[in-house]
């Protein structure tokens, strides 16, 4: 196999836009930070490089390292172009903007906004979790109306967790980072590489399960753990064996209102068809009195909303 320097490098002229750094990467993925050069605004990119089956030419261009690689490099190729054509066209506010998509180096590349800002992990490590039942109510709503705009795409985001989240002025969030982004079809298991994130991360993405809505929210129960812990939940794959989520959250029942920690619980249920389906369910019994999709104000007090859990599973445990 050829091997080589992988990533672009600094000051790298791409289109419209020069290389600053590489900030991240996974399995089939490169990622970016860079400006466009005329306007100056900085972006990041996210370029197509399954690092398992290709190199790079002197001169950017990737190839596959192989002959019988090429058609999985092709069929790799045109399921990124067609995902991040389907993430341009997201247009939410609690979403992440992607600019442009473009094809070049043999490769396909997506262009987003560079945000900057504190992100969720930042406010976690400050108060040591605790942070209120307001903020998460504040907070969480519009994430989940920020991706149920990408599961209305047949968008899965599968790698939710406080560093992807960025906290604007006014409590307003911002989910960032498609690195793992991948369509989804109904009854069908992922053949891919998952970039995982442990402790956020649900089993049927360790195990190449069946993937759909409620992998997202097994990702926002865990966030809202954290929130509430400093510290995500045990590794999905820890729990099989033996689940102490349920003891635990009970720790926390004199500061969070039985609802809200109920609600973590049924989002952190191991096997997926124990979590809600979809955001509208979850929004639905946890939220319903608190969605303002059509605006980016802090949502009401804690005071003037209520909860509501019809949950068969949380009925099977009484």
């Amino acid at each position: 196999m050829r091997k080589g320097k992988q990533q672009l490098p600094k000051g790298y002229i791409l289109n419209d836009y020069r290389i600053s750094e590489v900030i991240g990467g996974g399995g089939f993925s490169l990622v970016y930070r860079a400006y466009h050069i005329v306007s100056r605004a900085k972006v990041v990119i996210k370029e197509y490089y399954p690092t398992d089956i290709t190199y790079r030419l002197p001169g950017g261009r990737i190839m596959p390292v192989s002959d019988d690689k090429e058609r999985e490099y092709n069929i790799g190729i045109k399921r990124f172009f067609d995902e991040a054509h389907a993430l341009a066209k997201v247009n939410h506010p609690n979403i992440v903007n992607v600019s442009n998509v473009f094809r070049a180096n043999n490769s396909v590349y997506m262009v987003m906004d560079y945000k900057q800002g504190p992100d969720l992990r930042a406010y976690i490590k400050r108060h040591s979790g605790a942070l209120s039942e307001k903020f998460l109510r504040t907070v969480f709503p519009q994430v989940l109306i920020g991706l149920r705009a990408l599961h209305n795409r047949n968008l899965l985001h599968l790698d939710v967790k406080p560093a992807n989240i960025l906290i604007r002025p006014g409590g307003r969030p911002l989910l960032i980072d498609f690195g793992a982004v991948q369509r989804y079809t109904e009854n069908e298991k992922s053949a891919r590489t998952q970039t995982l994130t442990i402790g956020y991360a649900s089993i049927e993405q360790h195990e190449k399960g069946y993937l759909g809505p409620w992998t997202d929210l097994y990702g926002i129960g865990a966030t809202m753990y954290s929130c509430i812990a400093g510290t995500p939940p045990p590794p999905a794959t820890d729990r099989l064996a033996r689940d102490r989520i349920s003891p635990t959250t009970e720790r926390w029942s004199r500061r969070y209102s039985q609802e809200l920690l109920e609600a973590i619980e049924w989002c952190l249920q191991v096997d997926g068809d124990d979590r809600p389906q979809s955001v509208n369910e979850l929004l639905e019994c946890c939220f319903a009195d608190d969605e303002e999709e059509e605006t980016s104000t802090p949502l009401p007090a804690e005071a003037n909303s209520r909860w509501r859990l019809p949950l068969a599973w949380l009925r099977s445990r009484s």
